[in-house]
């Protein structure tokens, strides 16, 4: 029986490899879409704790999340919010979301306090030095074909001057001075959003919140610690997350059946003769559903395969294309592709298999 799959694979050499690379392709969707979409969040994720804060305050018109956020709030609350117990650097900040040639968020701060949070690690130039100037990280720079200290890259409308880049991870990939981007605005002296370092963190973090809330003109804002505001980057609270993940794993499923349904339905159709000599030899039922779900099962397995190196090969692609480009192959997703994909394989073939079972030998010997 071996050997008969074997050689009814290799017979139809074409349409094996359409049906190997279909799953493959299938596995592949999967993974990157997945790969891509959990890249981003997690990698924000990442970056926000990366900025050094123990706590987030925002006017409470502000958005969910902080890039959601207008500069409502006045610079000067940071002052009020120095001057309560516990709080060691409050940092005050506007994150704007770009979409010029890619979507972006380019974070205005104010660079002493904002350096106070976690220290920037420099591999080249320093702090602001003008109000056009410009820091950018490490991965940033790799994907400007190689921007140095000096270069102009255009920011907001505006050409700005690199005047430093450090590791990546502080919460951006570009930052401009707070009050450029107000300027730019129009909208001097404000800010998005202040980030919080507490004393003894976590220890004082609810008398910190209460204290904000219970002094004058913050009532309305929103306290958050740096755990509320991370469990936010979820997908249960990114808008359309799940659903734009479910739909392209449900499209790449049905390539899969689709595909291997047409190639075994095919296969069983041009066998009907071979099926009737299998019968006639003493073949049961369980025997013909055995022979199309395992040559169904090779197919799928190479294709897993493949689609599992092809996901490795474009993420090494991607990554070197794109370095800021956040694309993650988990243990689990690659385990879930694999699943879904052979699932999908074995249920596209079910009905072909049971077809062949069905066949009359009398009638499938003198099939033409």
């Amino acid at each position: 029986m071996n050997k008969l799959i074997v050689g009814n694979l290799v017979h139809r050499p074409l349409r094996s490899m359409i049906s190997a690379f279909a799953v493959a392709i299938e596995v592949v969707m999967i993974l990157s879409i997945a790969g891509v979409m959990f890249g981003i969040l997690n990698g924000s994720r990442t970056q926000t704790t990366g900025i050094g804060m123990d706590m987030i305050v925002r006017p409470g018109a502000g958005g969910t999340l902080a890039n959601l956020s207008a500069a409502a709030a006045d610079i000067r609350v940071a002052d009020v919010l120095r001057g309560l117990p516990h709080v060691q650097v409050v940092a005050p900040s506007n994150i704007k979301l770009t979409v010029s040639s890619n979507v972006e968020n380019i974070a205005g701060i104010d660079f002493a306090t904002y350096n106070a949070l976690r220290p920037f690690v420099f591999l080249e130039g320093g702090p602001f030095q003008q109000p056009l100037d410009v820091i950018i990280d490490d991965l940033q720079a790799r994907s400007g074909k190689g921007t140095r200290v000096g270069d102009k890259i255009k920011i907001l409308g505006k050409d700005f001057t690199v005047c430093g880049i450090v590791e990546h991870g502080k919460g951006s990939r570009k930052f401009i001075p707070l009050t450029t981007m107000d300027d730019l605005d129009g909208t001097p002296n404000r800010a998005a959003l202040f980030y919080l370092k507490t004393e003894d963190s976590p220890k004082f973090q609810e008398e910190v919140r209460k204290e904000i809330l219970a002094t004058d003109g913050l009532g309305d804002y929103q306290v958050q610690t740096a755990e509320e505001y991370l469990s936010m980057l979820t997908p249960e609270h990114v808008p359309a997350f799940n659903i734009g993940l479910r739909v392209v794993i449900g499209i790449a499923v049905v390539i899969g059946f689709l595909v291997i349904f047409q190639s075994m339905y095919t296969a069983v159709m041009e066998r009907t003769r071979e099926i009737g000599i299998l019968k006639s030899m003493g073949a049961g039922k369980i025997d013909i559903v055995s022979v199309v779900l395992r040559e169904t099962g090779i197919l799928a397995s190479v294709g897993v395969i493949l689609g599992v190196g092809a996901t490795y090969v474009l993420r090494s692609v991607l990554h070197n294309r794109f370095p800021t480009l956040s694309f993650q192959v988990t243990p689990g997703w690659v385990a879930g592709a694999v699943c879904i994909a052979m699932c999908g394989a074995l249920l596209g073939a079910l009905y072909p298999a049971a077809k062949a079972a069905a066949k009359d030998p009398i009638d499938a010997l003198s099939y033409e």
